[in-house]
This record gives C-alpha cells, structure tokens and sequence, in this order.
C-alpha cells in the first residue's frame, strides 16, 4: 500500500499541484486522505443504535443493526466510503446533470436524459412507495450524507481536486431517495434491446434490395432451443403453492385470448425517415457514458434442483452481462439484523449496485434469486404526425405537452431544453436534429395533408417512463421465505422486465417473469407503428397472472440465457426480440451431462467456451480452397474442438475470419446503402444465424463483395475472408499460426468511464488497469462481447458471478469484476479481477462465525 501510495503522490503532484510548485508532500497527504476509515470507532449522526461494518480481505462489507433503519444508514455510510465518486457520477447521468461536473462536452447527454425525464420519473416513483420503503431509502440517504458533511473533495476520492480545474468549487448535493430509484432507470435503458429491432426493421428494407433485408432476420429456432417455461399438458405441471394476488398495476379489464397482431403493420411514411434516424442517434449518444446496447448483451443464469445435486439440494447461479467499468457496476454487502423480528427483517447477503440500498441478487436464510434480461415488447415507437404545438390522434388535434429544462454546465452558460411529448411518450426525435432539417421544433416537412403543413416526429413508449413501487419489490425479495413471498415480490416488479429464478432451502426451484407487459391493441413491437391512427395504442398491462412462471419442473433444472420465455402458441405477447438459444442450450447439455452437480461443477459450466457459431460454419470453411498463404491457419481449423480459451490458436484465428466475413459481406454494403452504423453486424449469435441460413444460398446478394466485386458467391466469400484473416494476423501476432493466441487479441481493458477516458494521460494510467487477454467471446457460456467494427477488443462481460449452495450457504461462492473499492488506491480496487479472469471465485462468509473468521478490519458506528 505505502508503494501505490507513493507511486500516486507523484501522479498527483505532477497532475494538480505543479503550478503550486510540485509540494509532493502534499499530494502524498491527499492521496491517503481519500482511503476511508475501515477500522475503530466513528460517531455517525441519525444512527438509533449502535451499527458495525465488517470488512474481509476483499473489503466486502457485512453490516450489523439492531434495526432496518440503521442497517440501512449503515449501508449508505459504508457506499459512501467506498464508491461515492461513482455515485455521485451516475446520478448525473440519470438526472441530466453531466454538464454541471464536467462541462459543455455533456450537454448533448444531459439533453437525452432529460428529454427522457428519467429523475422526474425516479421522483414520482419515490411517493408511490411504501412508506416501510421510503423509510429504508431516507436512511440510506442519511448514512451518505452522514459522510459528506464530514468529507469532502480529496476526502471523498482523489478525481474531486481534478474535477475541480472544470467545475470549480463543485461540491456534492446531499443524497436523496430520488437518487437510489433514478439509477433503475439507466439500467433498463441498457437492457432495452427491442428498440434496435424496430430501427433496424423500420430503415433496413427502404436501403436495400427487395426481399435482401428479410435474410437479415431468422426466426427464433423454436426446434432447436427450448424456451425456458415449455409448453406443457395440465397433467404435466408439478403443483406449486397458493398464487400471490396480482399485482395492482393498471390492467385492461379483458385481456384477448391471442395477441392482436396483424400480418403486416402499417408502413411509416418514407417522410419519417429523417426523425426515425435522429432518435436512433440518442443510442449512440447514451453509450458514450452507459455503455453498447446490443442483441449479443444478455445474461446467464440457472437453478439446478436437489436431484442433480451431490447435496439433494438446489444451487443457482447468475452471471449478468454488462459493461465493464472500474469499479464496477456491482457492490457487493451483507445486511444482517442481530435479532430477526417485526423492526429488523434482514439477514441478506449479494450483489446491489452502487447507490442502492439493500440487495438486488443475492440470498437470505431461506431463498436464493437471480436476474437475466428477458427481452421484452416494452416499448413502442409511434411515428407522430405533428403540425405546430399540435399532433394528430385518432382524427383529432391534441396539443402537445410542453415543458422546459434548463442544463447548467461547468464553465459555461446555461442551456435551455424544450421537451415535447404525446400521449404515447416524448418525441425523442427533438434531441438530436439532422442538419438539414427545418427549424420548427423539430419537424420533418412531408407533402400537406388536411389543408396544412404537417410533419413527422417519433415518440417512444416505454414501461419504464410510467411510475411504479418497484423498488418494493427489491425489499420484498431480500426478506422473502418462500415461493409465495418470492412471487408476491415480483409481482410489484415492474421495470426493466426480467427472469428471475428462485430456489430455497426447503428444495424448490422455480421461475418467474416479472414486469409490466403492454396490450396491445394491434402490432408486435418490431417496428415503428403510426400513432396518428390510435391503431397500435396501449390498453393496459398484462395481469401478472397472465405472466409465465414454473415451478419444480420434471427436468430437474431451469436454465435462463436471454432464449425465448414460451413458444410460439403461448396466447400473449410477451416478447418480440428474443436472443438466441446457443447459450442455453448448452448450459443444459452440460447441467444434462454432468451427473451429479456440486458448487465447483456449476463454476466449471460457467467457464465453458464452447462456439456454437464454429461448430456450424468451420465445416464450410474447410471444404474452400485458400492461397497457400492462408493454408496453414486454416489447417488450424482441421480437429479443433471449437473452444476459446485464451491461448487457443484456432479461436484467434476463426475469430478473425468471422469479422471479415461480417465486414465483407454485410458492413461494407449496409454503408454504401447509407444505412446508420446501429444496423451493422454486433457479430453476435443472431448473426451466426444470419450466416448459417444464407450457408444453402451460396449465390444470395450477401455473398457479393462491394470493395470488390470479383468476390462474388458464397465460397469466394469464405475464401476471401480466411485469407485476409491469415494476413491481419500475420502481420499482428506473428508468421507461425501455431503460436497465435486467442486472448492477445481478445483483451479486457477495465477503465474509470469518467476522468479514466478523459482525464490527463497521468490520471488515466492511475485510474484505469492494464490490459488483460481473456477466451470465451460472444454467446459462448463464458461471454464476453466485442464489436466486429471496431476490433477483437471486450466490450461487455459477466459483470459478476455467483453459485448459492442452498444446502449450505457457507460453500456458496462469488466474484465481482473488479473489486469492493472505487479508491484507485486501495488494494481492493482491482483485486477480485485477476481472479475473475481465471475463472476463480471467492470464498462467501454468510454466517456470524464465517464472517468473524474472514473479518480483516473492524468499524463501529456509533449514534
């Protein structure tokens, strides 16, 4: 510790003191104030009672009350030590406030945030709550602001002094509840995958040939992967308990027996093509700073029951896929009571993002629950016609709703917003406008209708832009004791919609799918719809009875990996933009073949790199006849068994084949027909089934180069692929194909999305950590996603990983991505990643002895 340091003395004093004269002991001074207090006593003002925070070697805190109220303020004090800067972060980016700490550069993000009023949304959230729950969150907010009024700048973490030469005095706003809900938000705006559907669906035919874009969307595979609640006859469902009453959320009063979908969905007049590319721009704008959206983007998890277990017990694990960042996105912390009863119900112990008390996946003394993303049709774009501060609906003309937002920035003046919305949602096509649209707030000219002047504008309809309790929900989970309490909880769950798997100590398995589900009265949310004839509105919700939920099924496992929820004759539309069933079905292939599973059984599933993707195209590739250049990497082809550890010669070199053939037979024509870059091949396992089915078309369109035509034809295709593949790698990794590895190309680097990307070049080598070559790759178990147009680099990864051991908790295991620290620091910043990237985990103290005997430092909170 006293090397980093000294190591970040110099950092510092180079970077914030050298005008002042370079006073190193000073910044040796700073950079340790910034390490928070871990051990001894400390007063803390709202505590009832006394509170005590034990820390293990990874600094993993396990928190102690006599009451919920101070468990939670400790909570809130122990984040603020720990990750404050990063909270601090991402409230802005929820609230649209970015520009307030880092200048002009945001205002285009704080733009989209607020057009999207996700705060406004977290603010009304916040009264519909409980007031058990809003009593949790004010005390969170009181244990972080407890720390703020005793720290500040430097105290709170070394980026305040730099963030200081952009915004000057900027210090801290005290902790509000508003600021825990609003990060929900921001989460499911990552997890919203059917927006890309609609664009791409919307832009894609109007760019190409006739009938070509149709090639670009296999259906989902319902004989090949099963969906994770299948169809089944009344005598083949297990009896599960007593069902929750459904949730209170607004539901039609009849909901139809099959969706109203028609065959085809009224086209959006070719006139809205300019809004429709405007919005889709906000994607790109949010990724800045949130990170890709992206079908490959999902997440693992499984529940395995008693009788494929060494135990006779269950075990579940969850491994969701997100951004990488440092720190990461996950905290992980022990809330227990000293004494269970009706003012302390807590003895829960997992995961919960940063900012956000309790836990969001995790276990307690009875059940365990884990989150993938489902993929659901929750939301809408509606192509408005729109005239002045009016819009068409349904025949009538309806007046806008109109407010204003004004955007501090740091180091310069005020920018004023005006937001539009219809009855359907904001027009988020205001936000970013094409330069050579008519300055009318926003409006797309188009030929005059009823007598006027109209225009186009899109407004997106989404689930999570409508208030909801669902952070009751979380409470409800964390003190959960059965199946009942499980589903009583998920049915207050209303955004982002998910799969959540359950088991519990007495041997049950089972799965839910929670959220707010719309009805529709026509469409299937793959493509914008009219709003202007009120045909494609919403009616309601889907009852949570309606939801698909299993419990106990014959196979004795329950496997979530973003395939499809039911199959194609469930009678409700649930979802539209299903993954693909690769991961799944191997992850039950291995459940399937494993015998009886233990913990490290289910950790070695998690660690499997098997490609689907190789599997089905390497035999084409081998039948091609390459230059003999190429020759011998394509011999690397010949026997391999199609994983992708991180020294695997044959996956660098597939891989590389398979970002040519993406760039070559697709990129490169998307561009020339001037389709945006959200359309472009994400190389995930959608497009390994675009590729497998164009594999029987060998003259189709796509196997015709654009750079150069005399590629033409499906072998000339895979030819050219593999042989500019051997070249790049050649020219990167060395003359002998034998020694090509997997993982120089295919790295890791985990930086701080804040000052790590934009600060000074010092600041940046202190904040970010170093390359690391990891295997796996895109819809392999072991996932890890990176862009084809870019390179081999990751780009979204498991951002933790768990297995809950439901005979014994003690044997349970976790790993976060990077460390429980956000103190660059600190020796827990990145400690846990070397372990991640093997494959490792840590050991998971969940009981008094067991934390007592992993404990390294001591905090006692005093009121």
């Amino acid at each position: 510790m006293l090397r980093i340091l000294k190591r970040t003395a110099i950092v510092l004093t180079a970077l914030v003191l050298l005008a002042a004269g370079s006073l190193a002991g000073y910044a040796y001074w700073t950079v340790g104030r910034s390490l928070p207090q871990l051990s001894g006593s400390t007063t803390v003002p709202g505590l009832h009672g006394e509170a005590r925070i034990v820390r293990d070697a990874s600094g993993i805190p396990q928190i102690y009350a006599d009451t919920a109220h101070d468990l939670f303020l400790a909570e809130g004090y122990a984040q603020a030590q720990d990750r404050f800067w990063q909270m601090d972060v991402q409230r802005h980016v929820t609230a649209g406030r970015l520009a307030e700490m880092f200048g002009p550069g945001e205002v285009q993000t704080d733009k989209v945030a607020r057009t999207f009023g996700w705060y406004r949304v977290a603010e009304q959230e916040v009264t519909m709550l409980s007031p058990q729950t809003q009593e949790y969150l004010r005390a969170f907010s009181e244990g972080v602001n407890a720390y703020l009024r005793t720290h500040q700048g430097a105290e709170l973490s070394v980026e305040y002094p730099v963030l200081g030469f952009v915004a000057g005095d900027y210090r801290p706003a005290p902790w509000t509840p508003a600021d825990s809900v609003s990060w929900l938000k921001t989460m499911a705006w990552n997890l919203n995958t059917g927006m890309i559907d609609q664009f791409d669906h919307a832009m894609l035919p109007a760019d190409l040939p006739d009938g070509a874009s149709d090639e670009l969307f296999p259906a989902y595979d319902y004989q090949r992967w099963t969906p994770i609640v299948p169809d089944r006859t009344a005598q083949a469902q297990p009896a599960a308990p007593a069902q929750p009453v459904p949730s209170t959320t607004d539901v039609p009063a009849a909901v139809p027996a099959v969706p109203a979908v028609p065959a085809t969905v009224a086209a959006v007049p070719a006139a809205a093509s300019a809004a429709l590319a405007d919005s889709a721009g906000v994607r790109t704008v949010l990724a800045a700073v949130l990170g890709p959206q992206g079908t490959g983007i999902g997440s693992n998890s499984w529940v395995v029951a008693g009788s494929r277990t060494t135990t006779g017990k269950p075990l579940l694990e969850n491994d969701p896929h997100l951004t990488p960042s440092l720190p990461g996105i996950w905290y992980q912390v022990g809330l227990h009571c000293t004494r269970i009863g009706p003012d302390c119900a807590y003895d829960v112990s997992g995961f919960t993002f940063a900012g956000m008390p309790g836990v969001v996946i995790g276990h307690n003394a009875d059940i365990a629950w884990g989150f993938t993303d489902l993929g659901a049709a929750d939301s809408d774009l509606f192509v408005e016609r729109v005239s002045g501060s009016e819009y068409e609906h349904e025949g009538s003309r309806l007046p806008l709703t109109v407010r204003q937002e004004r955007i501090e920035v740091a180091g310069g003046r005020p920018v004023d917003l005006t937001v539009r919305s219809t009855l359907h949602g904001p027009l988020i096509s205001d936000v970013l406008k094409s330069a050579d649209e008519v300055a009318d707030h926003g409006r797309v000219p188009d030929v005059p209708a009823h007598g006027e002047q109209d225009g186009y504008a899109v407004a997106m309809q989404w689930t999570a832009l409508d208030p909801a309790p669902t952070v009751d929900a979380l409470f409800a989970l964390d003190r959960a004791k059965d199946w009942n309490d499980f589903r009583a909880a998920a049915a207050v769950f209303a955004s982002p919609v998910q799969n959540m798997i359950y088991a519990d100590t007495a041997g049950n398995i089972g799965y839910q799918t929670p959220g707010r589900i719309p009805v529709r009265k026509a469409g299937d949310s793959r493509r914008p719809v009219p709003g202007w004839t009120g045909a494609y509105d919403w009616t309601g919700y889907l009852p949570f009875d309606r939801l698909p939920t299993s419990f106990n099924p014959p196979e004795g496992y329950i496997v979530t990996a973003n395939n499809a929820v039911v199959g194609p004759d469930y009678p409700y539309l649930i979802g539209s933009d299903w993954g693909t069933g690769h991961r799944s079905r191997r992850i039950a292939e291995l459940i399937e073949q494993g015998g009886k599973l233990d913990v490290a059984a289910m950790e070695r599933i998690t660690q499997d790199t098997w490609n689907g993707n190789a599997a089905g195209l390497v035999p084409s590739l081998l039948k091609v006849r390459v230059g003999a250049q190429a020759g011998p990497a394509q011999e690397l082809l010949r026997g391999w068994d199609f994983t992708q550890g991180a020294d695997s010669a044959p996956a660098a070199y597939f891989n590389a084949v398979w970002r040519e053939l993406l760039k070559e037979a697709f990129t490169d024509r998307l561009s020339r027909a001037g389709v945006k870059s959200y359309a472009y091949p994400d190389g995930g396992g959608h497009w390994f089934e675009v590729v497998r089915g164009l594999l029987d078309k060998p003259d189709s369109l796509w196997w015709t180069s654009t750079a150069d035509p005399s590629v033409q034809g499906r072998d000339a295709m895979l030819r050219h692929a593999m042989e500019r593949a051997a070249d790049e790698l050649r020219a990167r990794l060395g003359d002998d194909p034998k020694t090509w590895r997997w993982g120089a190309l295919h790295t890791l680097t985990l930086q701080n999305p804040t000052l790590g990307t934009a600060g000074p070049a010092p600041l940046q080598w202190l904040l970010n950590a170093d390359p690391i070559g990891v295997g796996g790759g895109t819809d392999t178990v072991l996932a890890n996603g990176w862009d084809p147009q870019k390179g081999f680099e990751v780009i979204w990864v498991p951002s933790m990983r768990m297995v809950v051991d439901l005979a014994d908790f003690e044997r349970s295991r976790w790993i976060n991505l990077t460390g429980a620290s956000g103190h660059a620091t600190a020796d827990t910043y990145t400690d846990q990643t070397a372990l991640w990237a093997k494959g490792a985990s840590l050991a998971w103290p969940y009981g008094t002895a067991a934390v007592d005997t992993a404990a390294r430092d001591r905090l006692r909170l005093t009121p």
